[in-house]
């Protein structure tokens, strides 16, 4: 929960959650430092909405034998904690909650799998696991074998995209009526466009982390295109990376370090440091994993009125940005598609109202909470 994803897509919906009425009860693996830091924070925000937290420090090596280390100790913990409060449901947030506390389905325990996406897969398309080594091919083959077991007989399933629950409904035997699709739900109360700020030059938007999936060079390169059209155009990275990880990249690019704007910021201050952005920007990694993924970015951009790019076979992105014209889509990574879609984005007519409209449609983050509401009943 002291990460900026758990702020983001679990803490929200649990206050809401809870104001309506259900007890929550969260169990977190923490990491030593940003517990130091955010403890307090978060303990705070939990005491507000009556949920009672239970952190446990997160181990990360040796590989393997740390996570085995960590589904033990949180399943013992959930069934420390059943035998205190007899929990009705148990909301598994991925595979390795998943894989902790799928056994109490035999008590009787109502199990909602909310995958968030092929995990397993994730881990290989993002070179963290190598197959030809026999102990990773061992885990994934494992994980799938899991995976198939937990979205066939788990009592609800929730995918974060149409794309993955259409590859779920084609290839696993999963009930008819359990399986929901709910995105990364936007906060529209915190991420609400300012009044413009005076107009200065073009401003490309980026935010949140960047490594594994994002596409940092491929983005710089279509910002030195983008320059092309805009020359005094500027680059805001919001994001809690290190500056020298983008800069190595932007030296070797041949980009000016001045116009780059580089800034960590907190989740609370992430809406103004956005207001005012011309468009913003985010390319993933293609892979089979990735049809499952909803970039959290995307909803905030748009909650904010901010047109984007994005590249092709992310999740519902495609989708989303043609369904509610608040961006343009990159076919492939050139700088011919590049000044392609710049030309189509000078061309289009973008309105900022409509574009957060579309966002209040399909990421509201009330909306989100109903529909886990809505499964939670199911299940009761």
């Amino acid at each position: 929960m002291t990460d900026p994803l758990g702020q983001s897509q679990v803490l929200p919906y649990l206050c809401g959650l809870s104001n309506a009425g259900t007890e929550m009860h969260l169990l977190s693996f923490e990491k030593p430092d940003r517990f130091a830091e955010m403890q307090d924070a978060i303990r705070r925000i939990c005491n507000e909405y009556g949920i009672m937290w239970y952190p446990h420090g997160y181990t990360k090596s040796p590989p393997v034998l740390s996570t085995i280390k960590d589904i033990r100790t949180m399943r013992a913990a959930i069934r420390r904690l059943d035998r205190k409060h007899n929990f009705a449901i148990l909301h598994c947030r991925s595979y390795i909650a998943m894989q902790a506390a799928f056994p109490l389905r035999e008590d009787g325990k109502k199990i909602l799998f909310d995958m968030r996406g092929f995990w397993a897969d994730e881990r290989v398309d993002g070179g963290l696991w190598n197959l030809e080594n026999p102990l990773y091919r061992s885990v994934y083959s494992f994980f799938k074998k899991q995976e198939r077991k937990w979205l066939e007989h788990s009592d609800a399933v929730v995918s974060l995209t149409h794309a993955a629950a259409d590859h779920i409904r084609a290839n696993f035997r999963t009930a008819p009526g359990r399986l929901s699709v709910i995105p990364c739900c936007t906060d529209e109360s915190l991420f609400v466009p300012h009044p413009k700020p005076v107009k200065g030059p073009f401003t490309l938007l980026y935010s949140g982390s960047l490594g594994t999936w994002y596409l940092l060079e491929e983005m710089l390169e279509f910002f030195v295109q983008l320059r092309t059209y805009y020359p005094e155009a500027m680059f805001k990275i919001l994001t809690m990376e290190p500056e020298s990880s983008i800069y190595e990249v932007s030296d070797r690019l041949g980009i000016e370090r001045s116009v780059l704007i580089i800034k960590a910021v907190k989740r609370r201050d992430m809406a103004l440091e956005m207001n005012g952005a011309d468009a913003g920007i985010f390319f993933l990694k293609q892979a089979f994993s990735k049809m499952a993924s909803s970039p959290v970015k995307q909803g905030e951009m748009m909650a904010m009125g901010i047109p984007l790019f994005c590249n092709e076979g992310v999740g519902d992105s495609s989708y989303i940005v043609k369904t509610y014209n608040s961006g343009i889509v990159v076919p492939e990574y050139t700088k011919e598609a590049y000044r392609q879609a710049i030309e189509k984005f000078r061309g289009t007519k973008f309105d900022a109202e409509a574009i957060r409209k579309g966002a209040l449609d399909y990421f509201s983050l009330a909306g989100g909470i109903r529909r886990y509401r809505a499964v939670y009943d199911s299940l009761l």
